[in-house]
């Protein structure tokens, strides 16, 4: 059964007059603060101080604050998804999608994509009102990357051993598992390291893929 959201209570004065934008803005701002402040420093409160609006709009455009930070997380999603499609609809090689998924990465995490995903996932953790809808936005990334990978794997001597869901699955799940680790001890190295050891292997494994 479809979750029932909470109905907005408050008409604000003036909302009427307001641009067409403003829910967008509502967005960046808990965006902002998400990146900057974490999970347990989003509140309505914050994210109103941070967008310098009354905070009494988060619930008359979302109708809950978990609404609004599920809105974010769906933004930055399709935004970066976007951005995925066609990137790695550019590569060819398996040389190529590695330092795709490279450059990608650190767009990810220059942006602030990554803090936000890592402090929801990490948020969600303690509430199970949150944590099904957060796992649920992740699907669209496992059938991304599945399709990456059977585009890939497709006349290789992987196809008939590899199953693309399967592995599609742990490689997001490595993402997130890197992100989440990385978000929490402030190093970032490992995860670059990963891509560099992969990046190395790269010339190696194209013959494997035909790509010779």
């Amino acid at each position: 059964m479809p979750k029932q959201r909470a109905q907005p209570v408050l008409k604000v004065v003036g909302e009427d007059d307001l641009p067409t934008s403003t829910k967008e803005r509502i967005i960046d701002a808990a965006f902002a603060t998400l990146k900057d402040e974490g999970f347990a420093g989003t509140s309505a409160r914050a994210i109103a101080r941070r967008g310098e609006f009354n905070q009494a709009l988060i619930f008359y455009h979302f109708g809950t604050l978990n609404d609004l930070l599920l809105a974010t997380l769906d933004k930055t999603s399709a935004d970066r998804m976007s951005r995925y499609r066609d990137s790695m609809g550019k590569a060819t090689s398996v040389d190529d999608k590695i330092q795709t998924a490279t450059r990608l990465y650190r767009e990810d995490l220059g942006s602030g994509h990554i803090t936000v995903i890592s402090e929801m996932v990490a948020g969600s953790l303690a509430r199970p009102d949150l944590g099904p809808e957060v796992v649920a936005r992740m699907e669209p990334w496992i059938a991304f990357t599945e399709g990456v990978i059977s585009d890939l794997i497709t006349g290789s001597i992987f196809e008939a051993a590899v199953n693309a869901r399967t592995l599609a699955f742990a490689v997001v799940a490595l993402y997130l598992g890197v992100d989440l680790l990385s978000h929490l001890d402030q190093d970032k190295s490992r995860a670059e390291g990963l891509f560099q050891m992969a990046g190395a292997m790269g010339p190696f494994l194209a013959p494997m893929f035909g790509n010779d």
